[in-house]
């Protein structure tokens, strides 16, 4: 059996991490980044058309200011200065201008990228199958389109274009500077080979330190939805205490890998900011030198110098941007391996839809395994015609909702091979089949929203009238009445404002009003009272009347009026036949129900 896709994912992510290391901004994902913007293209292209624009109006902004300084105010040219002032305030607003419609730009892009990435992981989490949420941490996968999206939409906004204004402004500084004096120029470059590569050495840390940043991050995320799901089992075994230590725990964990991260941006900062003061501090001194003997007019030094603050002010800001494009890769490496997680099964190529479904279920030597070493389910062979009824009955664990899944391609058989009206799951798209089934199971989950919201599930344009309708036919019209508003009231998170036996109510009237022709129902009435489990057999019954079922039930009073019990052990099929032939055939079966008996009498 070949490896998870998770596990593999895993594996091929260390075993890059060195080399991500060494080369953090990894031009794969920036391309795939880029591609989002496919799309909005005209707006892309805009922003880019500003982009340039203001990297080159910056740079003339601090030429214009020398410009002024050096020659009508240097000549106490008082006409001249106006003119100069008034020019320059028109360029500088003109450019502030550019500056509003590039940073609207620049948000429009990054939500609309953020947008169609967010879309793509939740269409792609809707596509995986069971198995893979079995495994996948809830918080971790909360994190790929919360944390981990935040972080790409600064990449996108702000670090790819605050980039290329800031290099490109100081680019066009240092021809400026070159044309003014090329000699004090290269004095000054002579630094920036030995910055480099003391940059370069650090920046490895820092990718590291923002990746292992966000994977604590999410482990901080899926302890706390951890725990808030199993808020009552914590509270019941007066756990709070424990969970509280774990919590802080990583809380603690993550606050370190935060420092970790500050600390090695602490470094990079300022010294990219020390070097540029540096670097102004040595123009200063040449230049200086050169115009105090002649060797460089006044003029063309006070240029030199506002556009060198320009030249190295791009230097600590390119410095930001970076390790913002280091958290957002790591953020975006992380979505990405989530979307390149493949299925661990599809339907196939040529899967066609099951329009219509008479009911009639054969399985043939039907075995599954979890994994290689976790058979479930062995050599099963079963046939239910249309309409009848087949109750699963075994111990805990012996496969009963594994085969149910099995039927509703939840899962794909390791072996043999499951057919609905004669046509092969594997050749039936996963989609229409399971529109013709209705499962009900004892941890059914309800949506936020109300009681009706949530019976429509089964059918969303169905009306009022038909979801009442489909409450009445199984005789709870009145429990749901019963309620503070009705079919209005509302349900809260997961259902967490009705009982376990109103929700379970509110599920079976789903299961009605979507009308069936295959009906599952696992643990269907075990968190019900017997009074409403009593009330609720004839409506059940008459929920099963054309339809085939499979009924799941460890309280075998409610499976014996089934067609058939199928009494599995350890996967396997040990018995078949009605209530009455089990019973005179003093097996599993009959043992187990006079031991329930005895229990109950």
């Amino acid at each position: 059996m070949t490896d998870p896709p998770l596990a593999r994912s895993a594996r091929s992510a260390r075993s890059a991490r060195s080399a991500r290391s060494e080369r953090p901004l990894d031009r794969g994902i920036i391309r795939r980044l880029a591609g989002y913007t496919r799309r909005y293209a005209r707006l892309r292209n805009g922003l880019l058309g500003l982009v340039v624009l203001r990297a080159i109006q910056l740079p003339f902004v601090a030429w214009a200011m020398a410009r002024v300084l050096s020659g009508p105010i240097a000549r106490r040219d008082a006409p001249g200065t106006v003119a100069g002032v008034a020019g320059f305030l028109a360029l500088a607003g003109f450019t502030e201008l550019c500056f509003v419609f590039r940073y609207r730009f620049a948000l429009r892009l990054g939500e609309a990228v953020v947008h169609d990435l967010r879309d793509d992981v939740y269409a792609h989490l809707l596509r995986m199958p069971m198995s893979f949420f079995s495994r996948a941490a809830v918080g971790g996968l909360v994190a790929r389109v919360t944390s981990d999206m935040e972080v790409i939409r600064i990449g996108v906004q702000d670090v790819a274009f605050v980039s290329i204004v800031t290099l490109g402004s100081a680019l066009i500084s240092a021809g400026l500077m070159i044309y003014y004096d090329w000699r004090l120029f290269l004095v000054v470059s002579i630094m920036v080979p030995g910055v480099w590569m003391l940059v370069r050495r650090l920046r490895g840390r820092l990718g590291q330190a923002h990746r292992d940043q966000q994977e604590s991050f999410a482990r901080v995320t899926a302890t706390l939805a951890e725990s808030v799901a199993g808020i009552r089992e914590i509270q019941s075994f007066a756990r709070q205490g424990a969970s509280a230590g774990r919590f802080a725990a990583l809380v603690r964990d993550h606050a370190r890998y935060n420092m970790a991260a500050a600390r090695h941006g602490a470094i990079i900062q300022p010294f990219l900011e020390w070097n540029g003061q540096l670097f102004l501090c040595l123009v200063l001194v040449i230049g200086g030198y050169q115009a105090l003997v002649g060797g460089v007019p006044l003029a063309a030094l006070i240029q030199f110098v506002f556009l060198s603050n320009g030249l190295f002010a791009a230097i600590p800001n390119l410095g930001t941007q970076y390790n913002q494009a280091l958290a957002a890769m790591a953020g975006a490496e992380r979505v990405f391996a989530l979307l390149d997680t493949r299925p661990d099964w599809e339907d196939a190529p040529g899967a066609t839809a099951l329009d219509r479904v008479e009911g009639d279920v054969r399985l043939d030597d039907v075995g599954f395994a979890y994994e290689a070493d976790r058979r479930v389910l062995a050599d099963v062979g079963l046939g239910v015609a249309p309409g009848r009824t087949v109750a699963l009955v075994g111990a805990t664990g012996s496969g009963k909702s594994t085969l149910a899944s099995l039927v509703a391609k939840l899962y794909l058989p390791t072996a043999g091979r499951i057919a609905v009206d004669g046509r092969d799951l594997a050749g039936v798209s996963g989609p229409s089949l399971r529109r013709h089934i209705a499962c009900v199971t004892q941890d059914n989950f309800l949506y936020a929203g109300t009681v009706a919201d949530n019976i429509r599930v089964g059918r969303p344009d169905a009306t009022d009238a038909e979801v009442r309708a489909a409450a009445r036919a199984l005789d709870v019209e009145q429990l749901i009445d019963a309620l503070p508003d009705g079919f209005a009231t509302d349900v809260g998170e997961g259902g967490a404002r009705l009982s376990l036996g109103q929700r379970q109510v509110v599920c079976f009237a789903r299961a009605m009003l979507a009308d069936p022709r295959i009906l599952i129902l696992d643990e269907a009435t075990s968190s019900v009272d017997v009074v409403t489990e009593t009330r609720m057999q004839a409506a059940l019954a008459r929920l099963r009347t054309g339809r085939t079922s499979f009924v799941i039930a460890h309280r075998l009073a409610t499976v014996r009026h089934a067609d058939e019990i199928v009494v599995l052990d350890h996967g396997r099929i040990v018995e078949r036949g009605t209530h009455a032939a089990l019973l005179a055939a003093n097996g599993a079966y009959a043992r187990t129900f006079r031991r329930a008996a005895g229990i109950g009498a």
